[in-house]
């Protein structure tokens, strides 16, 4: 269940990079409240809920890294999204924090940057949309 709600905010933040210009900002928008209103406050509430330092028990398991990078690209869509959740920073801190991810996240590894405008643009018009 997690992994489906993380899944289906992924896609609607994912769909604004092939979203055409005169809808993006309305896109946007609706991401930014359904990822404030919906999706956040969910899994802030799992975390609230059972006191433990990931989604499911005490122990590291898939749905967590795929929430950690959902994190990820709440941030790099608007990071003030997450200032109302104290459990979802910590969480996110807290495994940012693990010797593999931590590595992962350094520069020159292998996560790449968002995609700028001009990037945007390319794949735009490499694959037609």
């Amino acid at each position: 269940m997690y992994s489906e709600g993380i899944s289906d905010l992924t896609e609607m933040i994912m769909q604004l990079v092939k979203c055409p210009p005169d809808q993006r900002e309305a896109m946007t928008s609706l991401a930014k409240d359904r990822t404030k209103n919906r999706y956040l406050p969910t899994f802030e509430k799992v975390l609230k809920s059972h006191g433990q330092d990931y989604l499911v028990g005490n122990r590291l398991t898939r749905v967590d890294i795929h929430l950690f990078e959902l994190l990820l690209y709440v941030e790099e869509l608007d990071a003030s999204l997450l200032t109302s959740f104290p459990l979802l920073k910590a969480f996110r801190s807290r495994i940012s924090s693990l010797p593999n991810v931590k590595k992962f996240l350094q520069p020159g590894s292998q996560r790449k940057p968002p995609l700028d405008t001009k990037q945007i643009k390319e794949a735009r018009k490499i694959f037609k949309l």
